[in-house]
């Protein structure tokens, strides 16, 4: 697998770019391009990246294609559109998003996000946007979450065999799988299960941390790498099951030295359970 995560310095071409990905010890990055790019410009930091061995793992195209605002889904899904197009364009491993929410925040909670009719609009838009594009090297990919589709191993099966497109694949965050006070403290069983579900469809995966705080009701919290309960022993075992190029990105830390300090963590599991980072 391939650790990989944020570049925060500035850079103003592709060796730049790489110097900052390799100074920062990833053999993995984020896509450093937007759509607007130049088809110069992205065969440029393609080959930049494949020479010095660093895997494009994702682009990203928050936004909500599932908006209960017509203007607003039309918006989104164009802009997904465009995304998933770059990915293909610059050999990124996917494209991902969330499904989206049915409420006013993004990304939120809603009394709508977990229905029959809202899987059923998520399969529609999904299919239209890969329809769109017609990707030949990139995924379209779906974050797992906590309040919308795919919330749990089985709701991600279920939208790969709804959506029925080759390129469809899983996106994996274990984080954001972990809702209750019974799958953080056996957050070992809910990985090892969504990895034998969705195994190879997996094409990246988010690294981050979860901690349960002792006060009533309950309360998590993202934190660290290291610094909550995520079992990373297992995680990182069972990526290793998959192929090499796997990314494993960090994210969501308060700081660059947060990064650091998660990557650390990572590493030092990885040689205690013999894995191999690339």
């Amino acid at each position: 697998m391939r650790l990989g995560g944020p570049v925060f310095a500035k850079h103003t071409d592709p060796a730049g770019w790489i110097a900052e990905v390799r100074k920062l010890g990833y053999s993995a990055a984020f896509c450093p391009l937007s759509a607007d790019a130049s088809d110069d410009e992205v065969r440029a930091y393609e080959a930049a990246a494949r020479e010095a061995d660093v895997v494009i793992a994702e682009v990203g195209a928050w936004s909500n294609p599932i908006d209960a605002d017509d203007t607003k889904r039309r918006e989104a899904i164009a802009h997904n559109e465009a995304q998933l197009a770059l990915a293909d364009r610059i050999g990124a491993r996917c494209c991902v998003n969330v499904s989206g929410s049915r409420g006013t925040r993004w990304a939120g909670p809603h009394v709508d996000n977990l229905t029959d009719d809202t899987f059923d609009l998520v399969v529609e838009t999904v299919r239209k946007i890969i329809d769109a594009v017609k990707p030949t090297r990139a995924f379209y990919t779906l974050e797992t979450m906590p309040w919308m589709v795919p919330d749990t191993p089985d709701s991600y099966v279920r939208l790969i065999d709804a959506i029925d497109r080759e390129r469809f694949a899983a996106h994996f965050d274990p984080v954001n799988l972990i809702s209750s006070p019974q799958r953080y403290f056996y957050n070992a069983d809910l990985i090892r299960e969504c990895f034998a579900k969705l195994g190879p469809k997996i094409k990246s995966c988010h690294a981050k941390d979860i901690l349960l705080a002792d006060k009533l009701t309950v309360h998590l919290d993202e934190v660290c790498p290291g610094d909550g309960g995520l079992d990373y022993g297992v995680f990182l075992a069972e990526l290793d099951r998959l192929d090499a190029d796997t990314p494993l990105m960090l994210e969501h830390m308060k700081a660059p030295e947060d990064y650091a300090r998660g990557a650390a963590h990572i590493r030092r599991c990885a040689d205690e359970g013999g894995i191999i980072l690339r």
